[in-house]
């Protein structure tokens, strides 16, 4: 069986490094926001060209708290997509604010940026493009919109650590970029993991008192937070992670311009603009008839995934929205014929050959 992701592979590869890790935090005996946290949030700012990195314990509380940061709740508005994984959503939920859903380009699958200014109105307050499968959305016209109408940017990175658009990390351009260190992500920990990052000092500042009961100075608290803080030893493994990531994603990158180049003529292939640097996050093709080639993948010895089979709009959560089956027309007719296929570094040539094989024998 060729794995969706062999997460296996990845840890031998780089075992003599993370092992002394563990050995170094027991030692030091300090294990929540000690040196590990802070030398993380360092090095991973400089990594996007941000000033200010903020850890905490996953990327839906990353989303969370920037909209939190901003002050957006009750009678606010968000914009965003349906095609996107449910913590997108549940992040303007959770605020207290209106989740407004728009549908996407069928070309990146990122939000259809014509669509936006239909859609805002008096309560809008951000917009929340997600750079989705670790493709880049057109941030250029999403800031040309926000600047004009005077929103907030929050990017959802959670797919997309290291993509580039027009040169420069994506994360960068909006008041906040949040980022997710899932174990399966491009930069994953051992366990759960976010980061939010901003180029405003006073946010960054508010953000660290959020993640920490609303306090900067132990036992002082100013406001009410929450509990959301990145573990020290999933800091140490992403600080040893973090130099591999390009290598990583120039491995992912090369994989898939093989998967474009041998399976352009049997499917709907992903692409990317000129002007942008996918990192695949996942690789995505279309197909009509989706499930008959998934189930002949898996009788094959290969296992896909499908991201996202039902758009949020369409979930019984998110019934209360009012979004009646048709409404995002191209949401939910790609989400009818997409299919992620294995993508990862050391997913081998052989293996990649076989799995385009197969797939063109299906086509014919």
């Amino acid at each position: 069986m060729i794995p969706f992701i062999n997460l296996r592979k990845e840890y031998d590869e780089i075992a003599i490094k993370i092992r002394p890790v563990f050995e170094r935090v027991l030692r030091n005996s300090s294990f929540i926001l000690g040196q590990e946290v802070e030398k993380f949030e360092t090095e991973f700012a400089y990594y996007l060209g941000v000033k200010y990195a903020v850890s905490v314990n996953s990327g839906s509380d990353a989303l969370y708290l920037a909209l939190r940061a901003l002050n957006i709740g009750k009678e606010d508005e968000v914009i965003t997509t349906s095609h996107t994984f449910i913590s997108t959503i549940d992040a303007i939920s959770r605020n207290g604010a209106k989740p407004v859903l728009i549908d996407i380009d069928p070309q990146t699958y990122c939000i259809d940026t014509k669509l936006i200014e239909k859609k805002i109105t008096k309560k809008t307050k951000a917009i929340i493009p997600v750079h989705l499968y670790g493709n880049p959305a057109d941030i250029d016209e999403i800031t040309k919109v926000a600047k004009k109408h005077n929103l907030f940017i929050v990017e959802d990175c959670a797919q997309a650590i290291g993509a580039e658009y027009k040169g420069r990390k994506i994360g960068t351009y909006g008041s906040f970029g949040c980022f997710s260190f899932y174990p399966t992500k491009n930069l994953g920990a051992y366990g759960d993991g976010g980061m939010i990052v901003t180029n405003n000092k006073k946010l960054a500042k508010n953000l660290k008192k959020l993640r920490n009961y609303g306090s900067y100075k132990k036992n002082v608290h100013d406001f009410v937070g929450i509990n959301s803080r990145l573990d020290e030893i999933q800091a140490a493994i992403l600080r040893v992670k973090l130099k591999h990531l390009d290598k990583w994603n120039k491995k992912r990158r090369a994989l898939a311009l093989n998967y474009s180049k041998t399976l352009q003529k049997s499917c709907i292939v992903t692409s990317e603009k000129a002007y942008t640097k996918h990192v695949y996050h996942l690789y995505v093709i279309r197909n009509k008839n989706r499930d008959k080639l998934q189930k002949y993948l898996f009788k094959n010895g290969i296992e896909t995934k499908i991201h996202y089979p039902l758009p949020v709009h369409l979930q019984k959560a998110y019934q209360f929205l009012g979004y009646p089956r048709g409404s995002l027309p191209v949401t939910e007719q790609i989400s009818k014929e997409i299919l992620s296929l294995p993508i990862y570094p050391h997913l081998e040539k052989k293996q990649l050959n076989f799995i385009c094989n197969k797939i063109l024998d299906f086509s014919v």
